[in-house]
């Protein structure tokens, strides 16, 4: 499983645990809803501003939401 589709499954994991639509979500991180889709799809990767700016929109730091995606990836790595 690549990065940005690990990525995208924490981030809608989050969000939906907010409380939060991908509108919301967007609006709150100063990005548009369709790019939140996209980014939730795996389908493109964040850059680092817009890490920093979803981690400040969920309320999290963004060094726990790396933490999140480092750690899903090394399970779906064992044997």
């Amino acid at each position: 499983m690549s990065a940005s589709t690990v990525f995208g499954k924490i981030l809608r994991e989050l969000r939906l645990e907010k409380g939060l639509s991908q509108e919301q979500l967007g609006f709150e991180a100063d990005l548009r809803r369709t790019y939140v889709s996209i980014l939730e799809l795996g389908q493109q990767q964040p850059s680092l501003t817009t890490i920093f700016k979803l981690a400040k929109a969920l309320n999290i730091k963004a060094s726990y939401l790396l933490e999140l995606v480092e750690s899903r990836i090394e399970e779906n790595q064992l044997p």
